[in-house]
């Protein structure tokens, strides 16, 4: 392990260690993206299946990129929580053909990202989500840099891995900070594509890509279809 990639792990552990529980997703974010010198990070739990979580995100960019992914279903940490492989953008502004949907709206709404790295987050063989990293300028991370950055991503798992069934098993909202923040992204969505699935009496896969559809043609976000529904106003979808 590089020198650069120990002191990152060792500022993920100091960040979890002592921490209250709904501080440690948003300080180990912290802590990888000044550990790898990158300009946002984002954590998210179950990235490839509908109980999908996000845990932090350490800028409104960060948010941004995962409310993209999440509204088209596609993109890197996506790719990176269902291949368990690392996932590499290192020209945003030229990537075309992997994720067209992800690729146009992450040009159009995030102009000054320039390359998107995600990692998955294993626990055992399971993997338990992912951590993007995202920078402004294109080709951050080198091959071995990133490599490198999976030591890092080990390091948020065991950082995790304490408040592992609470996150799994509970049914009541996540207690992770900013509480406002996560609950909209995306505790509040399931409650959305509960209530258009017995409004509209169809399955809740079909709920959510109604809601996501609808996010896409009026480049809306999740949270604001969310919002609707919950409060049910009669607006599309």
């Amino acid at each position: 392990m590089t020198a650069k990639a120990l002191k990152a792990v060792r500022m993920v552990a100091q960040a979890a260690a002592g921490s209250p529980g709904e501080e440690v997703p948003r300080r180990v974010c912290a802590a990888v993206r000044d550990g790898l010198g990158v300009d946002g990070v984002t954590l998210s739990l179950l990235t490839d299946t509908p109980s999908r979580q996000l845990l932090a995100a350490s800028d409104d960019a960060a948010l941004l990129l995962e409310e993209i992914q999440f509204t088209v279903l596609e993109g890197p940490c996506i790719s990176a929580a269902r291949t368990g492989e690392p996932v590499a953008v290192d020209d945003l502004r030229r990537e075309r053909a992997r994720w067209p949907l992800f690729g146009a709206m992450a040009r159009e709404k995030l102009p000054g990202v320039g390359s998107v790295y995600a990692l998955p987050l294993f626990f055992g063989d399971y993997v338990l989500g992912s951590v993007d990293l995202l920078a402004t300028r294109p080709r951050a991370l080198g091959e071995e840099a990133l490599e490198q950055a999976s030591h890092v991503a080990d390091a948020v798992t065991a950082a995790l891995v304490p408040t592992r069934e609470t996150l799994l098993t509970g049914n009541d909202a996540p207690a992770w900070a900013p509480e406002q923040v996560v609950r909209a992204h995306w505790f509040d969505t399931w409650r959305a594509v509960g209530a258009l699935a017995a409004r509209r009496r169809i399955s809740p896969e079909d709920a959510l890509a109604l809601m996501r559809a609808e996010a896409f043609r009026t480049g809306r976000s999740l949270p604001d279809i969310t919002t609707d529904i919950l409060r049910d106003r009669p607006r599309r979808p």
